[in-house]
């Protein structure tokens, strides 16, 4: 099996207000997965380096950014980014323009990993639900040229507080939900934003949110994650 999570790290602010990417470290260590999509990996102002130094992930986690080539101190695009375990294969990577009110994007990858060769799409969605719809209807699209012909996996902070409407009913059309639970807030969860999604080719055989004292202090969402199977 593999196993993928998904987390908004907000810029590593934990709910003590403080920067701190260490604690996001240990979060990752703690998933312990292969494939871990990330938001607000980035810092909102000035050259928006990485919110965790490239060294610190390096040293301290068995985990690399996959590289986007779009800015030199960041790791994501719009703060998505994809970390791969570094046994990983990484085949190809991009950076995807979606439609937006606030500036938005989302992220790829073709990873082969564990025997599975398959294509991750990281995103984080606006706040507005028909910007949201918009997005989602560009990601589908894209995802279908990208990586029709090899199983598929979506994962991000989809922004959506409805049980099922929305860009969820969008989604739900192409791709299956996987059942992880209430992300948001760390503090009390009380909504399941985050989110986990994978096409007919692959089946999960579970899926969580992981809820650890480290989790709760590190970001203002707690990470969602999966293990998958082929179909």
């Amino acid at each position: 099996m593999l196993t993928v999570a998904s987390y908004n790290m907000h810029k590593a602010i934990g709910t003590d207000r403080r920067r701190n990417p260490g604690r996001v470290i240990e979060v990752l260590n703690e998933l312990d997965a292969d494939i871990i999509t990330l938001q607000e990996a980035d810092r909102r102002f000035g050259a928006r380096a990485a919110a965790i130094p490239p060294l610190l992930l390096e040293q301290y986690s068995d985990y690399r950014a996959i590289p986007l080539d779009v800015q030199i101190d960041s790791m994501g695009w719009h703060g998505n980014a994809i970390l791969a375990h570094k046994s990983a294969e990484v085949i190809a990577h991009d950076i995807l323009h979606i439609p937006y009110l606030e500036p938005r994007g989302a992220v790829m990858a073709h990873i082969a990993i564990k025997g599975f060769d398959l294509s991750i799409f990281g995103m984080h969605l606006d706040l507005s639900g028909l910007w949201r719809r918009r997005q989602a209807a560009a990601i589908i699209k894209l995802a279908r040229q990208y990586g029709a012909e090899r199983p598929t996996i979506l994962m991000g902070d989809l922004n959506e507080w409805s049980a099922a409407g929305g860009c969820l009913h969008d989604f739900g059309r192409s791709y299956n939900f996987v059942d992880c639970g209430r992300s948001f807030h760390s503090r009390g969860p009380i909504a399941r934003l985050d989110r986990i999604m994978h096409c007919d080719q692959l089946k999960a055989m579970a899926g969580g949110v992981h809820d650890s004292a480290s989790a709760r202090k590190a970001s203002d969402h707690l990470p969602v994650w999966a293990q998958v199977a082929a179909a």
